[in-house]
């Protein structure tokens, strides 16, 4: 997807920059420190944006972190990092708790549902709709030769094996993905126990806890019969240790899977929606090709920073970051997808907010 805006023009495009300090950012050089940590699923490309904008920028640094979406959220708002990042924008209650913050959209993303079946080729992708993953997750389905699957699965044969669900129990933005996209499917999912970045999972015994991306796929990897959840930055990792990958069941009625392409199409349904705080869900959405878990990652910032010179250096790195760093070359090694410019443009007049 073609980038629409430049690092030096975005800030302009969003509020004009009629202001003597806007105008000596549009020319000043980045330089300076910035401390970032939080999504796991998002580390992968903020390690690649880190050395990138050092390299145009010698005089910048960026010290990336990881740690989870819980981890950066909690950090931004402590001021122990300039920029957290999280696959799940702030929770009302902390919007409300904290109103200087912002949830600001920096690139487009998704989530897989994996699994361990090590009969089934991994180039086959068994059908799921979010109905059946709540059961699963529920424990009312609980093997995953059971004709509810094997329905949407014909002439697939599906091993006589239990179904081990993998969750999360930190605070995990991908958790808030997951439980969100299965409280739109699952009326009694949604009643019983709904979504949050932590949530009380069903009682199920064959169930395992596991938190962290890479732990998720070890752990499922290690455990046959495996169902779970994570993004898809981690895709290749999971799938070089035999897991599958599940085609999810979307609004129209087909089962997709989270390319590039089927997250434009999911994305470009939201992009002219998008509100101004650019917080909002982007689940089961409508289109043909429309994949059902897609989100934006978020940088959570202050927007009242301690210093201009510090609030000059957020700016800097995150207007980089929506333009040049939501280029192909960043996006698609991890399976990303560039912000649309709708979504770019309001991602540009939050950064602007930040002083």
């Amino acid at each position: 997807m073609a980038v629409a805006l430049t690092t030096a023009t975005v800030a302009a495009h969003a509020v004009g920059a009629t202001t003597r300090q806007e105008r000596a950012d549009m020319v000043a050089q980045p330089s300076g420190t910035v401390k970032e940590d939080g999504s796991g699923l998002l580390l992968p490309l903020v390690q690649a944006w880190a050395p990138a904008y050092h390299r145009q920028y010698p005089a910048a640094t960026v010290i990336t972190g990881g740690g989870g979406s819980g981890v950066g959220i909690n950090d931004a708002i402590s001021g122990k990092v300039q920029v957290g990042t999280s696959d799940a924008y702030l929770s009302s209650g902390d919007e409300f708790i904290h109103p200087d913050m912002l949830n600001i959209p920096l690139v487009t993303s998704a989530q897989s549902v994996i699994y361990d079946l090590p009969s089934v080729p991994r180039s086959t992708h068994i059908r799921l709709s979010g109905v059946l993953l709540a059961q699963m997750f529920r424990g009312t389905i609980t093997m995953w030769n059971d004709p509810r699957i094997t329905a949407l699965n014909s002439g697939l044969p599906l091993p006589a094996l239990k179904i081990r669900p993998v969750h999360r129990t930190i605070v995990a933005g991908d958790t808030f993905i997951f439980t969100q996209y299965l409280s739109t499917q699952d009326a009694t999912w949604n009643e019983t126990t709904g979504y949050g970045t932590r949530v009380i999972w069903p009682a199920n015994p064959a169930g395992k806890a596991a938190d962290g991306s890479k732990v998720i796929y070890q752990t499922c990897a290690r455990t046959p019969g495996c169902v779970s959840y994570n993004g898809v930055s981690y895709l290749a990792a999971g799938q070089a240790l035999g897991l599958g990958e599940a085609a999810l069941l979307n609004a129209e009625g087909n089962y997709t899977l989270p390319t590039q392409a089927n997250i434009e199409s999911t994305v470009n349904e939201f992009a002219q929606i998008t509100p101004a705080d650019g917080t909002i869900a982007l689940i089961a959405g409508p289109g043909a090709g429309s994949y059902p878990i897609v989100n934006f990652e978020y940088a959570i910032v202050k927007a009242d920073q301690p210093t201009p010179a510090m609030a000059r250096q957020v700016r800097d790195f995150l207007n980089w970051v929506i333009t040049s760093g939501n280029a192909p070359s960043f996006t698609d090694p991890v399976g990303f997808a560039a912000l649309s410019p709708d979504v770019q443009q309001v991602a540009a007049a939050l950064i602007a907010r930040i002083s």
